[in-house]
């Protein structure tokens, strides 16, 4: 039994999703629904942090949220994180990850780059306990975080001397 249409901004772009049925997760019609497979589906009991993505602002675990509980929403997901409108451009932390070779298996890291991006909106400045705190959502098996936090600390410095040359 389908339900209603569900109408959610995705990335800034408008999608009216009519096959959705009632109990999906947000996950499920990101990744199936509208074909935006960067969100992970790992452990569907938002332990792991993998399909972490923000609603209206806030940062969930998309397996957890129905997505008919997000009609009228905007969510941004990891494909909506590049710099440019095509979204073909990587963000800063995006590519601090590249750099700094904090990016292994690569599953775990659309939800760091998400929880990352948030942490930077907030807090330009974290120390190292605030980016701990901030990433604790987020398992990661291969890196053994030290890498993560070197690529939180440049995407940091690149976001506050791109500020100051404004």
């Amino acid at each position: 039994m389908a339900s209603e249409p569900l109408n959610l901004s995705v990335n800034g772009r408008p999608h009216r999703v009519v096959d959705a049925l009632p109990g999906e997760s947000l996950l499920f019609v990101l990744r199936e629904r509208l074909g935006l497979a960067g969100s992970k589906n790992a452990c569907e009991e938002g332990e792991c942090g993998s399909c972490t993505v923000r609603v209206d602002g806030r940062l969930v675990c998309s397996c957890l949220v129905l997505a008919a509980a997000t009609d009228g929403s905007e969510v941004t997901t990891i494909e909506g994180l590049g710099s440019d409108s095509s979204g073909a451009g990587l963000a800063d932390v995006q590519q601090a990850f590249l750099d700094a070779g904090a990016v292994q298996c690569g599953f775990c890291t659309p939800g760091l780059l998400m929880a990352v991006d948030q942490l930077l909106d907030d807090d330009p400045a974290p120390d190292d306990l605030t980016v701990r705190e901030a990433i604790s959502g987020n398992l990661c098996r291969c890196t053994g975080y030290g890498r993560i936090l070197e690529a939180v600390d440049l995407a940091a410095a690149r976001r506050g001397s791109s500020d100051d040359s404004q």
